[in-house]
């Protein structure tokens, strides 16, 4: 790793040793004896990532100092240390880059969706001025100082790496003209077309004649047409038809869902559900949980805590097959399906075995508006032992989820219908929702799913059993 180092003197009244440093290693001081004043070095420490730290040592007196550690160990009292952060960014006077943050552990580049800024506009500092979408989430490209936007040196679609720059902020706004990015081209493109038409008929023309002379030479030079491959098959085009490039998101969820598919021996099996109890729980107490918890009382939490009331009565359910052995998850995190428009996306509740119904509403809450507006974090999607899916938010009335890897099961809820159902004898209407589970049949048998799915029914519909625990 390489440290930038930026020198500057500042004067100082009593004698001083001036410090140079050289990567990681201290040399011995050279000590300044001037009549009047010394200059004590000031250093300025520079560390590459998605946040530069600015590190001002100063030092009185004359050091020998061998390592960094030494500097801790037997100078620490007698300097004194500020640090500065600022956003990952190149400043170079009244230019500042704007560059790609840090994305991730597991992304190493994105892709330059769109610019949210022209050349021109005025920004704010940490003001978002392009996306970078990745195969998980769509990260925002911030300004680092406030100033006028001079000029973009990357354009959309590009591919783009962390550090990458992609704009030229100026920080007084000189020299800086609101010009739409389509008006240059258009400017450009007119001279360009006058002086290179004549010489497209001249080779034209010669082209014609070339190829009345040889035709057969220039049919063996002519390239073979590229094969297409039977797994990308090229669709002729036809009228009032458009093709789009697939985002990023879009391309790693179907990357997942095939290898899910592939991999995995899917089972579905299933179960009806009587939502009156649970609703009617929900009708009883939600003007009281909305007065205590500030969030209103939904039926996401309920199939929650019986979710987790399953997985710890068939714990197979919540492991997962590695290679030759089987993972077994002391913890329960649940993992919800949120559909967006830019794809979907699977927030995780954290230790869901340890919350209440209040909060599993707010973690709820919180990720879905994230997820809705883009803002989620990768750290927020990342793990899970099991998914719940809702399709009945949409009208799904019965669906065959697909495992979400490296999971083993995900449960599918759908829409409540009322439907004739006969209790005690009698027919009468109830609110009834289909549920499904979806497994792994190389790990789980049909016997634990089927008591898995048994219990969420068990669960909701009478709540009082997460009570007792029975």
């Amino acid at each position: 790793m390489m440290l930038g180092v930026v020198r500057r003197k500042v004067a100082s009244d009593a004698s001083s040793a001036l410090i140079k440093r050289k990567s990681w290693h201290w040399s011995r001081p050279v000590v300044s004896t001037p009549r009047v004043s010394t200059a004590v070095a000031e250093e300025i420490f520079f560390h590459p990532g998605c946040t530069r730290s600015f590190s001002d040592f100063t030092f009185s007196g004359s050091l020998d100092l061998t390592s960094s550690r030494g500097i801790k160990d037997n100078f620490l009292p007698q300097f004194t240390m500020h640090t500065w952060k600022r956003p990952f960014c190149s400043n170079s006077g009244d230019l500042v880059d704007a560059v790609v943050p840090f994305m991730g552990e597991s992304i190493s580049d994105g892709t330059l969706a769109t610019f949210l800024k022209k050349p021109g506009d005025k920004v704010e500092v940490d003001e978002p001025i392009a996306q970078i979408e990745t195969d998980k989430v769509t990260i925002d490209v911030t300004s680092p100082e406030a100033g006028v936007i001079q000029k973009f040196v990357a354009k959309e679609g590009d591919t783009v790496e962390p550090g990458t720059k992609i704009a030229v902020i100026s920080k007084s706004g000189d020299g800086v003209t609101h010009v739409a990015p389509s008006e240059k081209p258009a400017e450009k493109a007119t001279p360009e077309k006058k002086v290179e038409q004549p010489k497209q008929k001249v080779e034209s023309a010669a082209a014609e004649v070339k190829k009345a002379e040889k035709p057969k030479t220039e049919a063996k030079a002519s390239p073979p047409p590229p094969k297409v491959t039977a797994t990308e098959p090229q669709l002729p085009p036809k009228e009032r038809e458009r093709r789009v490039p697939m985002t990023r998101l879009r391309k790693r969820v179907a990357t997942r869902l095939k290898d899910s598919q592939n991999t995995f021996a899917l089972l579905t099996t299933f179960n009806e559900v009587d939502m009156t109890n649970l609703m009617k729980l929900r009708s009883d107490y939600k003007d009281a949980f909305v007065e205590k918890h500030g969030v209103k009382l939904g039926l996401m939490s309920g199939f929650v805590k019986a979710a987790v009331s399953g997985l710890q009565n068939q714990p197979i359910i919540n492991a997962v097959i590695d290679g030759d052995d089987i993972i077994y998850r002391d913890y329960i995190d649940i993992s919800i399906a949120v559909g967006t428009p830019k794809g979907l996306v699977v927030p995780v509740i954290r230790n869901a075995d340890k919350m209440n119904f209040a909060e599993i509403e707010k973690e709820i809450n919180t990720l879905a508006k994230k997820a809705s507006d883009g803002s989620i974090s990768i750290d927020e999607m990342a793990g899970g032992s099991f998914t719940i899916s809702n399709g009945g938010v949409y009208g799904s009335l019965l669906s065959t989820p697909i495992i979400n890897p490296p999971q083993s099961a995900i449960l599918g809820m759908h829409s409540i219908v009322n439907r004739p159902m006969v209790v005690g004898g009698n027919i009468v209407p109830r609110p009834m929702m289909y549920v499904a589970l979806t497994y792994d049949h190389r790990l789980i048998d049909g016997r634990e799913a089927v008591l898995f799915l048994r219990r969420i029914k068990d669960v909701v519909e009478d709540p009082r059993r997460l009570l007792l625990d029975v």
